[in-house]
C-alpha cells in the first residue's frame, strides 16, 4: 500500500510540475516526509497528510478519492470524507463574520456611505519576484508579467484571490483606511465562501513579540483568546485553534505591522517569510521599507499602496454628514463654501493645510464628528491659514477637538453623562498605558501592569494579607476563642501571608514572567470535564506547592513559640515546640495546595466553542470561573488541611515530640487561602485588586471602569477586537499619550503636580 501510495503521490505531483520542494514549501509537510513517502520508507500516512498534500497539489474530487484510497484510508466507493476541521473553520466563519458586522455598524462605515479607499500597485522594491507570486512552474522560461492590481475599497477580495500566491502586503500612510480595508475584506471574503477557503481572522500585530513567541503560537493564542472555546482539545491531542493554524485553516489577516517596536519588526519580517501559509499584512510604508532593507521582502507577496482622497470624493461626502439648514436653499450645506474655496485655490501653488489633512479617512472623519455634527462649530474656520498655518497644526486641532465633542453630546445607546476633562485624563492614562506596554490592545485584565512591578507586588501582597488576616480573625472570634488572641493570630496570618504571597507574586510575574491571564476554561461538576494540560501549569502549582510550604512553616512556628511562652515552657522547649509545629504545617499546607490545585485542575473543561467574547462578557464569564473555584476550592482546601493535619500529627507526634494543632485551622485556611489565591493567582482577581480599586483610588481610572471603557466605545473613541478594546486609530492614542504626560491635574499647586509626577513616574513602569 505504501508503494502504491507513493507512486499516486509521485504521478499527481509530476502532473502539478512540481519539485519535491515545491510541494512541501506549498503543503506545510516537510521535504523529508515527502521524499519518504514516494519511496516508500514512511508508510501509514496521517489523515491530515494527505489532506494537506491534495489541498497543494489542488486535487480534484477524482484525484483526492483516488490518492485516499492509495494511502488505506478510504475503500473504494466509499464517499471522500470532508477535509479536516472543515466543520471548525466553519462554526469560526460565521463567528467572526458576525463579530466584524457588527463592528462595521458601530463604526458607521456605511453611513451615509463607505469613504472611497483606493490602491495602486506598490513600488516594485517592495514586492518579490512575480514568478514567485504568481506560482511559476520550474522550468518555465517566458517572463512573467506583473498583475495590475489597481483597485477600491469594495473589490479588495477580489484582488486579494488574483494573486496565486495568496500573500498581500496592503501599504498606506497614517490614516489612510488600512484597518477599514482589513474589515472589509473580512466580509467580502465570507460572503460568499468556499467550504475549502481559510477563514479570514483580524490579528492586531502590533501586539506580537516574534522574541519570545513563534508565530503559530501567537495566532493561537490570539485566537483561543477572542474564541475561548477553541482551547478544547482536538482528535491529536492539540487545542482546536493550534489545529485550525497548523492546517491552514485560518487566513490571519495581520493588521498594523508598523505599530511594532522598531527592533521587532526585522525578526516578524523574518518569520512571516517562514511561514508558508497565505496572508494579509497591512503597515504604514516608511516602516515596511525600512524592514526590507534589513532583511527582504515578505515572500511570495504582491504589495499595493493606498492613495490620497481627492476633492471630488470629499464633494460627494461631505455635503451628506450635515443637516440642511438653509431654507431658501436647502441643497445648500455648511460644507460647500469650503470645498468651493478649496477648489478655487492655484493648481501650481502649494496646498492649502485642509487640503493635506483631508486626503485621509481618519482626518475626514475627524473632520465629520467636530464640524458636521455639532452645529455650533463652522467648517469655514478650518480655512484660517494664520490659524492653522501648518497640517500638523491643523491635525493637533481636530485630535484635540474630538474628544470634548463626542462627551459634550448627549449620551446615546445606552451612554452615561461623563466629564469630557475627566474622560480626557482617564483615557490620556490609558493611551499613556499602552505606549508604555508596546502594544495597542487595551485588556482589562493587563490593565495593572502599567504599575511598576514593586508597586504591583506590594499591592497584592497588602491586599491579600489584609483578607487573610480579616478572615482569620473573624472566625476566631465566632469559634469563641478568647481576647485578644484571635488579634494575634490575625496578625501573624495577615504578616505572614502578605509576606509570603508577595515572594511568591514577586517570582511568578517578575523573574519568571508567567502572565496571569483570563481562563479559558470553566469548572464542570457533573458531567465529565475535558482536562487540558498547560504548559506552565506545572510551575505556578510548583510556586503553591513551596508557597503553602513556607507560609506553613511561618505559621506553625509562630504558633509553636507562642504556645510555649505563654505555657512558660522556656527558650529551648519553645523552639523546639516552634520547629515541630513548623514541619507539621508546612507539610499540611503545601499538601492541601498540591490537592486542592490538582483537584480544580481535573474539574476543568472549556468553553462552549461557539463562545465569542467581548471584554465585558470575558469579564463576567472569568469572574463566574472564579466563584466556581472559590466555592470549591474552600471546602476541598479546608476539609485537606483538616484531614490531613490530623492525620499528620498522629504520625509525627511521636518522632517529633509534642504538636500543637489548631483544630480550626481547617476551616480558617480554607476561607482564607481561596480569597489568597483569587487575588494574587487569577485574573479577575488582579483586576480587582489593581484596576477597580488601587488605580481608581489614586485617581488613575474610574470606579466603574468596564462601564466607562464601554461608554468610550459608543462615542467611537474605541474600538472592538474580539476580547480587547484598541483606540479607534493609533494617531489617537499617540496624540493622547503625549497630551497625558503634560497633563496639569486641575485644583494643585504646582508643588503638588510635581510631586504627582514624581510620584507617577515612580509608580508607573518605564517602556521596556
Amino acid at each position: 500500500m505504501a508503494n502504491e501510495f507513493g507512486d499516486e503521490l509521485r504521478r499527481l505531483r509530476l502532473k502539478a510540475g512540481m519539485t519535491q520542494e515545491e510541494l512541501a514549501e506549498r503543503s506545510g509537510v516537510s521535504v523529508r516526509t515527502i521524499r519518504g513517502l514516494e519511496t516508500g520508507t514512511r508508510s501509514n500516512p496521517r489523515m491530515s497528510t494527505v489532506e494537506q498534500l491534495a489541498d497543494a497539489l489542488e486535487l480534484g474530487p477524482k484525484d483526492r478519492e483516488g490518492l485516499m484510497i492509495a494511502a488505506g484510508l478510504l475503500d473504494p466507493g466509499q464517499p471522500v470524507p470532508p477535509a479536516p476541521h472543515t466543520e471548525l473553520a466553519e462554526q469560526l466563519a460565521g463567528l467572526v463574520a458576525a463579530r466584524w458586522q457588527r463592528e462595521e455598524e458601530q463604526r458607521q462605515v456605511q453611513d451615509p456611505f463607505p469613504l472611497p479607499v483606493r490602491w495602486r500597485t506598490a513600488s516594485e522594491t517592495l514586492t518579490d519576484h512575480w514568478d514567485i507570486i504568481l506560482r511559476r512552474r520550474a522550468g518555465d522560461t517566458t517572463r512573467a508579467d506583473p498583475l495590475d492590481l489597481t483597485g477600491r475599497l469594495d473589490q479588495i477580495a477580489e484582488t486579494f484571490r488574483r494573486i496565486p500566491s495568496g500573500r498581500l502586503v496592503v501599504l498606506g500612510k497614517a490614516g489612510s483606511g488600512k484597518t477599514i480595508l482589513t474589515l472589509r475584506f473580512v466580509l467580502d471574503y465570507l460572503t460568499p465562501r468556499d467550504p475549502a477557503d481559510p477563514v479570514p481572522v483580524i490579528f492586531s500585530i502590533g501586539a506580537w513579540n516574534p522574541t519570545e513567541i513563534t508565530l503559530r503560537d501567537w495566532l493561537t493564542d490570539q485566537l483561543t483568546r477572542d474564541h475561548p472555546g477553541y482551547a478544547a482539545p482536538g482528535p491529536g491531542g492539540e487545542s482546536l485553534a493550534t489545529a485550525l493554524v497548523e492546517s491552514g485553516r485560518v487566513l490571519p489577516v495581520l493588521d498594523g505591522f508598523d505599530e511594532m517596536a522598531d527592533g521587532l519588526r526585522r525578526p516578524a519580517l523574518e518569520a512571516l517569510n517562514a511561514f508558508p501559509h497565505p496572508l494579509l499584512l497591512t503597515s504604514r510604508p516608511d516602516e515596511y521599507a525600512a524592514a526590507v532593507a534589513e532583511t527582504d521582502v515578505l515572500t511570495a507577496a504582491a504589495a499595493i499602496e493606498l492613495t490620497d482622497l481627492t476633492l471630488d470624493d470629499l464633494a460627494a461626502y461631505l455635503p451628506l454628514t450635515t443637516r440642511k439648514t438653509n431654507p431658501a436653499n436647502p441643497d445648500e450645506g455648511a460644507w460647500d463654501p469650503v470645498l468651493k474655496a478649496l477648489r478655487e485655490q492655484p493648481a501650481d501653488g502649494a496646498a492649502s493645510p485642509l487640503a493635506t489633512v483631508l486626503t485621509t479617512p481618519l482626518m475626514v472623519s475627524l473632520t465629520r464628528t467636530v464640524y458636521s455634527d455639532t452645529p455650533d462649530h463652522d467648517p469655514a474656520d478650518l480655512l484660517d491659514t494664520e490659524r492653522f498655518g501648518t497640517p500638523e497644526e491643523l491635525e493637533d486641532h481636530l485630535l484635540d477637538n474630538f474628544l470634548p465633542t463626542v462627551y459634550r453630546h448627549s449620551p446615546q445607546h445606552g451612554s452615561r453623562d461623563c466629564d469630557p476633562d475627566r474622560a480626557r485624563r482617564w483615557l490620556g492614562y490609558l493611551a499613556d498605558h499602552l505606549t508604555r506596554q508596546q502594544t495597542p490592545d487595551l485588556a482589562w485584565w493587563r490593565l495593572g501592569n502599567g504599575l511598576r512591578p514593586a508597586t504591583r507586588t506590594l499591592v497584592t501582597a497588602v491586599s491579600t494579607g489584609l483578607v487573610m488576616g480579616l478572615v482569620d480573625c473573624v472566625v476566631g472570634f465566632a469559634i469563641g476563642l478568647p481576647f485578644p488572641v484571635p488579634f494575634l493570630d490575625a496578625t501573624a496570618v495577615g504578616l505572614l501571608s502578605g509576606l509570603v504571597i508577595g515572594i511568591a507574586y514577586w517570582f511568578m510575574t517578575v523573574v519568571k514572567n508567567m502572565p496571569i491571564m483570563p481562563s479559558a476554561m470553566r469548572l464542570r461538576i457533573r458531567g465529565r470535564p475535558v482536562t487540558m494540560h498547560h504548559g506552565k501549569m506545572g510551575a505556578r502549582h510548583l510556586i503553591g506547592l513551596l508557597g503553602g510550604l513556607v507560609f506553613g512553616f511561618g505559621y506553625g512556628f509562630v504558633v509553636g513559640l507562642v504556645y510555649a511562652v505563654h505555657s512558660k515552657a522556656g527558650l529551648s522547649a519553645g523552639l523546639r515546640l516552634g520547629l515541630a509545629d513548623g514541619v507539621v504545617f508546612g507539610l499540611v499546607f503545601g499538601g492541601a495546595i498540591g490537592v486542592t490545585f490538582h483537584l480544580l485542575d481535573l474539574m476543568e473543561t472549556p468553553l462552549d466553542i461557539r463562545s465569542a467574547v467581548n471584554p465585558r462578557r470575558l469579564l463576567i464569564v472569568n469572574r463566574r470561573a472564579v466563584t466556581t473555584q472559590l466555592l470549591v476550592g474552600a471546602p476541598v482546601f479546608g476539609v485537606v488541611v483538616g484531614v490531613g493535619g490530623e492525620i499528620v500529627v498522629a504520625l509525627l507526634e511521636g518522632p517529633l515530640g509534642p504538636i500543637v494543632w489548631l483544630r480550626a485551622a481547617g476551616l480558617v485556611s480554607g476561607v482564607a487561602c481561596a480569597l489568597a489565591y483569587v487575588l494574587a493567582v487569577t485574573a479577575w482577581g488582579q483586576w480587582l485588586v489593581l484596576s477597580r480599586i488601587w488605580l481608581p483610588l489614586t485617581g488613575r481610572l474610574p470606579w466603574a471602569v468596564i462601564t466607562f471603557l464601554e461608554d468610550a466605545y459608543q462615542r467611537g473613541v474605541l474600538r472592538q477586537a474580539g476580547a480587547v478594546y484598541q483606540f479607534r486609530h493609533a494617531r489617537l492614542q499617540h496624540h493622547l499619550a503625549q497630551a497625558h504626560r503634560t497633563l496639569p491635574t486641575p485644583g494643585r499647586t504646582p508643588r503638588q503636580r510635581q510631586r504627582q509626577r514624581r510620584r507617577q513616574a515612580f509608580n508607573e513602569a518605564p517602556p521596556s
